[in-house]
């Protein structure tokens, strides 16, 4: 199988790669997801292939929301949530409770589930903010920062403003673009707290940010009502809500990733939601070499202290 992100395509209709003790079949190869670029499903499986060691521990043990575009970019797009039986017992399912019932997620615990996900033309990895174990508790909190129009410098210096609002609360935060249209900044947590706990933090903090650059930043939920300024998007902060994973591939045309930055990339002129795609995987994996989550504690901040810094502001 090759696994260079935009090498030899394949002649055959299947090939098998080897993934730790497993073997995953990969079907039509040769198959072309992303048309305008030319990218094939060996060049989406290469490219999650290599990026695994970084990927995988983001995934790990969350309940996932699966895109999947079997014929590609232009043909039917669909969110699975519920994991289909004939998947292999191998895969990890955690079964979640939802609104009149449960539904089970796939869980991507190895790099072997990743490919077959990837076989299954699942293009972008949505994940779950908590657990499986503990799914009413996140242990990630996500601010969704998009532009208000085409000018990319407000996300950045948005992404500035609210970086130096979580250090007074005493909250380590890393950075990510969406692979779309934004950023992300994200705080990881002890997972003590509940969802509601988190989402009420979470807008009460962007209602103080906003406070302090009322004609940049707005949390009005009414787009009609935000006029020009940049909108403080808390709302993924909910139960089974999710968020698009780390180093995930968006099924948009470019075949954009969703990348982790440092704080000291906000700086760049020319960073965009975009910068980095499948079209250059050598530079995808240079940043997976920078690791720029690396200055963030593992263990994450229980909200307990920042609650109280929080208030002490309002």
């Amino acid at each position: 199988m090759n696994d260079t992100g935009t090498g030899a395509r394949a002649d055959t209709r299947t090939e098998t790669v080897r993934a730790g003790r497993r073997t995953v079949e990969i079907h039509r190869p040769e198959k072309v997801l992303f048309p305008d670029d030319g990218l094939t499903k060996a060049d989406v499986v290469g490219y999650y292939r290599r990026v695994a060691a970084s990927m995988v521990p983001q995934l790990r043990g969350r309940p996932l929301m699966l895109e999947r575009l079997p014929e590609g970019l232009g043909g039917p797009q669909f969110m699975q949530k519920d994991t289909p039986a004939h998947y292999p017992d191998w895969i990890r399912r955690a079964e979640v409770t939802k609104e009149g019932g449960t539904v089970t997620h796939a869980v991507c615990d190895d790099k072997a589930t990743l490919l077959f996900l990837a076989d299954q033309a699942c293009l972008t990895f949505h994940r779950w903010l908590s657990r499986a174990a503990r799914p009413d508790h996140p242990d990630r909190l996500v601010f969704d920062l998009d532009p208000p129009g085409p000018d990319f410098e407000a996300v950045r210096e948005a992404a500035r403003q609210l970086c130096g609002l979580l250090d007074e609360l005493g909250l380590p935060a890393v950075l990510m673009t969406t692979g779309s249209k934004g950023l992300h900044v994200i705080v990881p947590l002890d997972g003590k707290s509940d969802f509601d706990t988190v989402r009420g933090f979470a807008q009460e903090a962007a209602a103080v940010l906003a406070e302090r650059h009322p004609d940049r930043l707005t949390t009005a939920v009414r787009k009609k009502s935000r006029g020009n300024r940049l909108y403080l998007d808390v709302q993924r902060n909910a139960y089974a809500q999710t968020a698009v994973a780390p180093w995930s591939l968006r099924a948009k045309p470019g075949a954009p990733v969703a990348v982790p930055i440092s704080r000291t990339q906000l700086d760049d002129p020319q960073l965009t939601a975009r910068s980095w795609t499948l079209k250059d995987v050598a530079a995808v994996l240079e940043q997976t070499g920078t690791r720029p989550w690396s200055g963030v504690p593992a263990r994450g901040r229980s909200l307990r202290t920042a609650r109280r810094r929080l208030d002490a502001l309002r």
